[in-house]
């Protein structure tokens, strides 16, 4: 999957130089496969957001904890997501790269959440798109626990998860 993505990618920016922009600290693995897969030239740079806390429920407010550290006026850039859901933090991130006056701001997201969308957002190069469930697993935690578990598992009961997918390939 992330090969498809990263082809994807590619086409959009034929030509350009992007700024990979990663959401810590979820999205760490899943930029890392990603910016292996691209031919296009790239720069890579974090954000770090708040928005879950430490519990299973994405909250109201989404605040910047991280910026980036490089100038990216009049920069294509490429904001790489774990996971979206509710689209708060699609429509924060993009508002704020915005107003950077970047050339351009897409999202690139391995989990697309469409179900439990509260805001009208796009997501440009969407992954999968499960029907429910939490996920844990290739960078996605629950309170911090489970980034570093190799596939991704939807979490069912408590202490217990199954694998739903077998890493990102």
């Amino acid at each position: 999957m992330v090969s498809a993505l990263a082809r994807r990618v590619d086409r959009a920016y034929m030509g350009s130089e992007v700024v990979l922009v990663g959401v810590l600290k979820g999205s760490v693995f899943f930029l890392a496969d990603l910016a292996r897969e691209l031919v296009t030239p790239i720069s890579i740079d974090f954000v770090r957001i708040e928005s879950y806390g430490r519990g299973t429920s994405p909250g109201r407010r989404v605040r910047l904890t991280k910026d980036v550290e490089i100038d990216l006026a009049g920069r294509h850039v490429l904001v790489v997501e774990e996971v979206v859901d509710t689209g708060r933090s699609v429509r924060f991130l993009r508002r704020h790269f915005e107003r950077k006056r970047v050339r351009s701001v897409r999202f690139c997201v391995l989990v697309d959440k469409r179900g439990r969308r509260e805001e009208g957002v796009i997501v440009e190069f969407p992954g999968f798109r499960p029907t429910s469930g939490f996920l844990v697993g290739y960078g996605m935690d629950c309170a911090e626990a489970g980034r570093e578990l190799p596939e991704i598992y939807e979490l069912s009961v408590p202490g217990k998860t199954k694998t739903i997918s077998g890493g990102a390939a």
